[in-house]
Formats: structure tokens, C-alpha cells, sequence
């Protein structure tokens, strides 16, 4: 049975191993999934994630894959070798690129599809050449990733319902851009609480900042795991 523990993923946003280390010590008992991005990848390679995978956790790794297709298909076969669970790729690379990727995945990596950034809106697609609202650009790249076989979407949690009612449970839904009640939204400009976009249908919550910044990780996180479940 999935519980809200089981939906939290905690991006460690932070420079080094060290750090990134010390935050799982710490939370590894409250949750079991953690988020190795492009600025903690970068700093200390694959050797970070074998170190996450080495304390019982689970490990998605946000490099958001942008390429021609060999190339991000020899990246989906690199990361499945380490033996993460999830990998995103970016669904704006079109539907070649996307169907290298899900072709090229073992181990039972799940492969999930970007469609716009919790940090764009409107403006930000005028600036690259699209007309459309926010929610029809996430759509329309989500339904080019369902139709190349994606695992599941990366959207904001404004458009969870959009996606489940087009889509149903046929895919995963994977959020960013979570801020509680108490925390400041930064450079998210689509975001929610942890319990609305629970409540939306959100399969999981990845959650950086509220957390990782935080004098006290465990219990900001301890507020979170509240927030959702009262």
C-alpha cells in the first residue's frame, strides 16, 4: 500500500556528497525516495548516486535528457546499469527521441517525460516561439510522450487534474514546484501545498527547498508529512 512517505522525494539541491549524505542519514527513516539533479550530479558523478542507492534508498535522477536519440538512449542504458529508479528526459526532444529512451530502458528504470518547467509561464513559451497557455503546451507534450510509451509526466501541480482526466492511471504523475503553507515559492511560478497536489492525484512530490534550507530537515519534514496526512 502507498503511503504519503512513499509520494515524498527529496531533491538533494545541495553542492556536494557530503551534504547530500548527511541529508539522507537524517530522513531515511521518514522517507525513502531522494532526487540527484544536474548542479549534485555535476559536482560528484555517478559515485553519488551508487552512495544514495548504498542506504536502502531509492534514487530519481532528474537530468532531464535533451539530445539526439543514440545519444539519450546510450544515457538511459547508463543510468539503468546504476540502477536508478527513475530518469527524466525531455519531451520537447519529440517523439523519436522519446521512444530511443523508452526503447533503451532495463532494470525496471522508469522513464519519465518533462513537459514545461515549474519556473516558466506564458511569457517564458512566447520567448521561445510557442502561442499556446501553459496547460495545452504540457498537454500536448504529454501525449506525445504516452504515445512513444513514456512511463510518466514531470508537470507542475497545476496541471495534475488536466493530466489524469485525459490520461487516467495509465501513467505516473510526478510534481515539482511544491511549497507549504509555510515556505517561500522562490523561482516556482505554478506551485502548490503538499496537500493539494495529494489531493490533485499527485503519484509523487518532489520537494527541495522547504527542506534542504531548513535549520531543522527532519522537522520540516516531519510539518509536511502532517500537513498531507491531517
Amino acid at each position: 500500500m502507498t503511503t504519503i512517505a512513499d509520494k515524498i522525494i527529496l531533491a538533494l539541491d545541495v553542492p556536494t556528497k557530503k551534504e547530500a549524505l548527511a541529508l539522507v542519514d537524517q530522513l531515511r527513516e521518514q522517507i525513502s525516495f531522494f532526487k540527484i539533479g544536474l548542479q549534485l550530479y555535476t559536482a560528484e558523478g555517478p559515485e553519488i548516486v551508487r552512495a544514495v542507492l548504498s542506504k536502502d534508498a531509492k534514487v530519481w535522477l532528474d537530468l532531464k535528457l535533451h539530445d539526439i536519440p543514440n545519444t539519450v538512449a546510450r544515457a538511459v542504458e547508463s543510468a539503468s546499469n546504476l540502477g536508478v529508479n527513475m530518469l527524466t528526459i525531455h519531451l520537447s526532444g519529440g517523439s523519436e527521441m522519446i521512444r530511443a529512451a523508452t526503447a533503451a530502458r532495463t532494470n525496471n528504470i522508469t522513464i519519465l517525460g518533462v513537459t514545461v518547467l515549474t519556473s516558466a509561464n506564458e511569457q517564458t513559451l512566447r520567448e521561445i516561439g510557442i502561442a499556446d497557455r501553459v496547460a495545452d503546451q504540457v498537454l500536448r507534450l504529454a501525449k506525445l510522450g504516452v504515445e512513444a510509451e513514456i512511463d510518466g509526466i514531470v508537470a507542475s501541480p497545476r496541471e495534475i487534474k488536466k493530466l489524469r482526466t485525459e490520461f487516467g492511471n495509465k501513467i505516473k504523475i510526478a510534481v515539482q514546484g511544491i511549497r507549504p503553507s509555510w515556505a517561500e515559492p522562490g523561482d516556482q511560478k505554478r506551485f502548490m501545498t503538499p496537500r493539494q497536489a495529494a489531493e490533485a492525484g499527485a503519484d509523487y512530490l518532489g520537494i527541495g527547498r522547504p527542506i534542504t534550507t531548513h535549520p531543522r530537515p527532519r522537522e520540516a519534514l516531519a510539518k509536511i508529512l502532517a500537513e498531507v496526512t491531517t
